[in-house]
């Protein structure tokens, strides 16, 4: 995925996949905006398209960078909501680095809990 990143003004180019409850792979890669706002990271790219195709459950994350960077803040966020408390494996251009939890990225997690 990261080969088909879209990353222009950073040349940091971000791959991730997600594995679904049923085993399915979907993949996303970051696209960059020149209004950097509105760029998407990888990460979310990835779960919005499986979200597309209709898969709500998820089992683990992968992320896929040249140097083993972790989601950003906004990510950690959407993996929250989206998934709660999965695994995500994290990658540099030579492979597997390590595994954490969402819930290790994001405690004391802001979710719908608190809009009640």
């Amino acid at each position: 995925m990261r080969s088909r990143a879209f990353a222009p003004y950073s040349n940091y180019r971000v791959g991730a996949a997600v594995e679904t409850e049923t085993g399915e792979i979907i993949g996303g890669c970051n696209v960059e905006s020149s209004s950097y706002g509105l760029t998407c990271c990888a990460e979310r790219v990835a779960l919005f398209n499986a979200i597309a195709k209709g898969h709500k459950n998820f089992k683990s994350l992968a992320v896929s960078t040249e140097n083993g960077g972790m989601p950003c803040g906004a990510c950690r966020q959407v993996i929250w909501d989206l998934c709660k408390k999965i695994e995500i494996h994290i990658c540099n251009k030579r492979g597997w680095l390590k595994t954490i939890n969402s819930l290790e990225l994001l405690p004391d997690a802001f979710d719908e809990s608190f809009l009640k």
